[in-house]
């Protein structure tokens, strides 16, 4: 858009410079003419030259006009100032012959002023009268347009309040599918289009009876057949809305499969509409994260392996690998149905009793430092508060082995208030209490007691503050890995918590922001070392090595390995083919042309470069539990490149997994680079030849 501007800015000046030349030329001519004694003969016929004054005179007062039209105050200052500037010529001209031949010039001039500035003033009323009507009619638009929007709006409300279990969930849809849209390099139109197609995808839901839809548990086959109405329903209620075709084909078609066996018309892979695939990954996305009446939502790295088993057969298989990419970006997991009261699970308020009898939902600890406001209330002489600090892949504390064990939950450690730490998963921790001065200190009541906590985590350790306006309890924890991700949960013992309020900084502290008290877990040292220093990366793109300039050729070996901590098949090595100025990832300029990964997912950046990955498994191939073991105890790899002009072929077998990735570079240029990154992952001995 911003390149086609500069095209019209170019083209406009272009034709206001080749008028005043134009101008220039004529004008020229018309004094020549005027005072040429020439003859010029066509055929028999003799014609003098001063007989075209008139025919260059016109060329050149046309040409004003036409400054003044297109161009407007700066087109009639050029043409006056040329005219101003030949009237005194004109007059200078009847002095020095005592002729009064130049005076109907001088009339003339005098008169084409008058005309451009009756047409200047003219053409300015009609553009004022344009751009008012102009205005009114974006006003309309603006009011249309947000009728329509208050109006999906409050169809989506009266979705909501029938179904209990999904309540936002059109919303999340439809954020999801704009996201997706995005990806896929749509326009804002488009974009706004999928949002809201994506938005009322379920409005046939409001003619099924609120028992089926509330209903506690699975289906009956019966009551499933009538579900499976709703996108005829939402199909009838949209078509008639004649203005917005493409609302009615996402209620129609986002229950289609890509392998024809959806409904309600057994559409297949193409032939369902684009908006009706994008809105049909985003509406699975968000029915497995979020709650439902039968089970509680699914974790996200599950959701994923469940986007990638449903690709070719569910899904569009180039749109659920954009979730997936989604997925792997959202780090922070912002993709999740959300609590209404977040701090505290959808309460306001959190009453303990026994020990850890009543935890809130876990809060994520990153390097922004995550600020804690709560008021505790003690119930008992023994009444304590306390903060507990975990891993778990649905963010919640859990007592019973076998829910920690499938999902993964790991303790780190509890902190009481007075500074003492319970160890259970950290490898270290150490608290300092700090007396505040006497200026600091808070009113606080008898039975209460506010506070203020500030928990920040930088890769392996963790800083919790707590400040009870007369101390500041400082407790560092060390972690063992950098890997995890940490949650922090509110809880304690007979007490009664309330007022909690939770704010994050904009920006990340610095990486020596908490002082370390245990050394840094590696997995790359000691190991061997080649061309390149080996790299350790704790999570999805975390670390990187430098660019190497791609050649024709060129070989790239490396041993990787998974991390303790990585238990999916993505936690592996990727090859990253890309530009920058600095030859880094991330670096200024940088533009991502490919991303493989060993596992056989490819990612390429928006951009529409062609990228082709063929993945075919060889009779070494002996299932995915095996290739996380193997990968667990580490491999070799090896990776091979072809360079011919705009075409970079990458090229690997590994455990089974034949790839070769070939991609074509869109804007012709000739420095590419390849670098090694991944997940969960340890990458060492990386040699170039």
């Amino acid at each position: 858009m911003k390149r086609q501007n500069d095209i019209e800015e170019k083209n406009i000046y272009f034709g206001c410079v080749l008028l005043i030349l134009l101008y220039l030329v004529a004008t020229v001519f018309t004094i020549y003419a005027s005072r040429s004694q020439d003859i010029l003969y066509i055929g028999v016929h003799q014609l003098p030259l001063s007989a075209f004054t008139g025919v260059f005179s016109s060329v050149a007062n046309i040409c004003s006009i036409f400054l003044v039209v297109f161009y407007g105050k700066v087109g009639l200052i050029f043409s006056l100032v040329f005219i101003v500037i030949q009237c005194p010529m004109l007059i200078m001209n009847m002095y020095m012959r005592r002729s009064l031949a130049s005076l109907p010039g001088l009339f003339t001039g005098l008169f084409t002023i008058l005309t451009l500035i009756i047409i200047y003033r003219s053409n300015k009323k009609m553009m004022h009268y344009r751009q008012r009507e102009f205005e009114s009619l974006m006003e309309k638009q603006q009011i249309s347009q947000k009728l329509f929007e208050q109006t999906a709006t409050a169809l989506v409300n009266a979705i909501d309040a029938k179904d209990t279990y999904s309540h936002g969930h059109s919303l999340r849809v439809a954020e999801y599918s704009e996201k997706i849209a995005r990806q896929m390099g749509k326009s804002d139109e488009e974009c706004y289009k999928v949002y809201y197609a994506a938005l009322l995808h379920d409005v046939g839901k409001i003619g099924i009876d609120e028992s089926i839809i509330n209903k506690k548990g699975r289906l009956t086959e019966e009551e499933y057949e009538i579900i499976k109405q709703h996108p005829v329903m939402g199909n009838q209620i949209l078509s008639s809305i004649n203005e917005y075709p493409y609302l009615s084909i996402g209620a129609h078609y986002h229950h289609e499969r890509y392998d024809g066996k959806g409904y309600p018309d057994r559409l297949k892979g193409e032939d369902i509409p684009e908006i009706a695939r994008i809105i049909s990954v985003a509406d699975a996305y968000d029915a497995m994260s979020s709650n439902r009446s039968y089970r509680d939502a699914i974790p996200q790295q599950l959701v994923r392996e469940e986007i990638i088993k449903g690709a070719g057969t569910q899904f569009d298989p180039e749109i659920a690998g954009i979730m997936q990419h989604l997925i792997d970006i959202d780090t922070n997991y912002h993709m999740k149905e959300k609590s209404s009261v977040k701090e505290l699970a959808g309460r306001n308020e959190l009453r303990c009793g026994k020990y850890k009898s009543e935890v809130s939902d876990g809060i994520m600890i990153d390097q922004n430092i995550t600020k804690i406001h709560m008021k505790f209330t003690p119930e008992t002489d023994t009444s304590k508060p306390a903060l507990i600090l975990f891993d778990s892949l649905d963010e919640r504390f859990h007592d019973d082995e076998r829910t920690r064990k499938d999902l993964n939950y790991f303790e780190y450690c509890v902190i009481l208030f007075d500074g003492t730490a319970i160890v259970d998963g950290a490898r270290k921790t150490q608290t300092q209490i700090i007396e505040n001065e006497q200026t600091d200190r808070k009113i606080r009541s008898a039975d209460s007691t506010d506070y203020d906590i500030e928990v920040v985590k930088v890769r392996d350790h963790i800083l919790v503050c707590i400040d009870d306006g007369e101390k500041t309890v400082r407790v560092t924890v060390a972690l063992p890995d950098s890997s995890r991700f940490a949650y922090l949960g509110m809880t304690g013992e007979n007490c009664f918590i309330s007022n909690v309020s939770v704010s994050r900084s904009e920006e990340p502290v610095p990486d020596y922001h908490i002082e370390r008290i245990a050394e840094e877990i590696s997995y790359i040292k000691g190991e061997p070392e080649g061309d390149i220093p080996n790299i350790q990366i704790d999570g999805f793109r975390y670390d990187a090595t430098q660019g190497v300039p791609i050649k024709d050729g060129m070989k790239l070996t490396f041993h990787t390995k998974s991390l303790p901590t990585a238990r999916l098949v993505w936690h592996c090595a990727f090859i990253d083919v890309f530009y920058s100025q600095d030859r880094k990832v991330t670096g200024p300029d940088y533009k991502e042309y490919g991303l493989v990964r060993l596992d056989g997912e490819n990612w390429k950046d928006e951009g529409s470069e062609d990228n082709t990955l063929i993945v075919n498994k060889t009779h070494d191939f002996v299932g995915w539990e095996e290739w996380k073991r193997i990968n667990k105890r580490g491999f070799d790899v090896t990776v091979y490149f072809e360079r011919h002009g705009d075409t970079v072929t990458v090229r690997t077998e590994n455990l089974g997994v034949s790839l070769k990735n070939v991609i074509t570079i869109p804007d012709g240029r000739k420095d590419i680079y390849v670098a090694i990154t991944g997940d969960q992952c340890a990458v060492t001995n990386i040699r170039i030849s």
